[in-house]
């Protein structure tokens, strides 16, 4: 499956999740079934996104933190995503768990280019590189960003490879990271309901 393909179809399925954050989604659920949607133009979430042309340039003055979940970038830049949207919009994330919620909320526009930070060069600030042709390792014994299991995306296969050797380690590509991110964020959320549960249960009780 193509990764354009693979977006639209799990970033709507992902949607599902996130719906009641999405101001468009609450929208779209209260028109009547014969008014069309509105346009992304007009009240898309891009709209609070800048337009970039050149995204990588001085990228973390442009893009210091987490459009999510406010954490900096440079600071995790070994797990850093920059999403560059068909109308050049640019979104930047701390992680690809992140980048999978503003997948999900954007909608109404296709990524044209997703970069991610090289986990396998040795500068202490990771290259940017093209998630289209880089090899990502998911191993769940390693901490990642905003998840308890690390989806790290190389730009060398050998140095992928040899990561992936770790015990419970699996090689993937971009598809399959996204897929584990959006997986995470489901188990994470019945996670924090359920806990959440029980303390307005015992504050009850108490």
């Amino acid at each position: 499956m193509k990764r354009r393909d693979f977006l639209l179809t799990s970033s709507i399925g992902a949607a599902g999740v996130l719906a009641g954050t999405a101001a468009h989604a609450q929208m779209d659920m209260q028109m009547p079934m014969n008014h069309a949607a509105p346009a992304a133009s007009e009240y898309g979430l891009t709209l609070k996104l800048r337009v970039d042309t050149n995204p990588l340039e001085n990228e973390f003055e442009k893009y210091p933190t987490c459009t999510y979940c406010g954490m900096n970038r440079m600071q995790f830049s070994h797990t850093r995503h920059l999403i560059v949207y068909e109308n050049d919009m640019v979104d930047g994330t701390c992680s690809i768990k992140c980048a999978a919620v503003g997948l999900a909320l954007n909608l109404d526009w296709s990524p044209k280019v997703i970069y991610a930070g090289d986990a396998g060069d040795p500068a202490e600030v990771k290259p940017a590189i093209d998630t289209a042709a880089a090899y990502y390792v998911i191993d769940p014994g390693k901490m990642g960003t905003m998840s308890p299991i690390s989806k790290w995306a190389y730009s060398d296969k050998a140095k992928a490879e040899a990561a992936a050797a770790a015990p419970g380690a699996v090689l993937t590509d971009f598809n399959g990271a996204l897929q584990a991110a959006y997986d995470g964020i489901i188990a994470d959320t019945n996670r924090t309901r359920a806990k959440r549960a029980e303390k307005r249960a015992a504050a009850m009780k108490g």
